[in-house]
């Protein structure tokens, strides 16, 4: 098999379109067509099915999928081999992050991961979605589950706490509830359940089964915003809560217990860059462990 081919049908299959795969590698669309027909005729299989909507992998390329990304690694394992260790780390490391951890806590520290790697560019996406690591949208992601499936190396970063809270303007103007029964009796700030990313997300019904948002918003730093406005109560990250003193904690709720985890493709272990983003971020959690507390 010729590896540009079949670096091409990984682009193709994770993107899900001809077209996608023709942008992300900067080649043109009858280009990517032309290289995986020859792909095809090479294995003596069809491996992309055309469809309506984009293209998804036949039974035979869902088959040679694992092997073409295995063939990845080594590329990318050989390619750091002869680079050597006093290479200077360059390149582009993309972050997909949930947007409290990546803009609450990543962003105003990224600076210090420059310094140090001067080559290095990165992409912080702070936004409350997933990413797939296999379809190379990022390449570490922060993520609140371990990951049980597919080829990912997973190392939990710390545990963190969501707790309740109101702004003082609120709490002034209407008290705060002194048990979970009462907060029928409040405007309430929290999330839209169908755009939860991870069930782990879900966590109203720990502070009442009976939660209902009046006010609700998809990201966790718009949550912030809403309650610091007087708009209502809401559950926060405990870490970014606790930097405005124009908040109050709510004294009767118990602290939401939830973990941070990085996570990166497996076939992305040997990359140097990888690594060093790793590192660091793992340092700068280490260095602010309490700040999560």
């Amino acid at each position: 098999m010729n590896w540009d081919d079949v670096r091409i049908f990984l682009s193709v299959a994770r993107t899900g379109q001809i077209l996608g795969g023709a942008r992300r590698l900067g080649l043109n669309h009858a280009t990517v067509s032309r290289r995986i027909a020859a792909l095809e005729a090479a294995i003596g299989a069809k491996l992309i099915r055309r469809t309506t909507v984009g293209s998804e992998l036949t039974e035979a390329g869902e088959r040679l999928l694992p092997v073409a990304e295995r063939m990845e690694a080594d590329m990318i394992s050989a390619r750091a081999e002869i680079a050597g260790e006093t290479e200077e780390i360059s390149g582009t490391v993309r972050i997909g992050a949930p947007d409290g951890f990546g803009v609450a806590f990543l962003a105003p520290r990224l600076g210090g991961l420059a310094e140090r790697h001067p080559g290095l560019a990165i992409q912080l996406v702070p936004v409350p979605r997933s990413f797939s690591l296999s379809r190379r949208e990022a390449d570490i992601a922060i993520t609140v589950d371990r990951p049980t499936e597919g080829r990912l190396v997973a190392g939990k970063l710390v545990d963190y706490t969501l707790g309740l809270y109101a702004s003082k303007g609120y709490a002034a103007a209407h008290g705060l509830p002194e048990r979970a029964e009462a907060l029928s009796h409040h405007r309430l700030v929290g999330y839209v359940p169908d755009l939860v990313i991870s069930p782990t997300l879900d966590y109203a019904a720990e502070v009442s089964e009976t939660w209902k948002a009046a006010f609700a918003v998809s990201s966790a730093m718009g949550q912030v915003e809403a309650v610091r406005s007087g708009a209502g109560i809401g559950i926060l990250h405990t870490f970014i809560a606790r930097r405005h003193p124009d908040l109050v904690a709510v004294p009767f709720a118990r602290p939401i217990r939830r973990s941070y985890w990085l996570v990166y493709h497996e076939s992305m272990r040997p990359t140097r860059s990888i690594q060093a983003v790793a590192a660091f971020v793992g340092e700068l959690v280490e260095r602010e462990r309490a700040l999560f507390s």
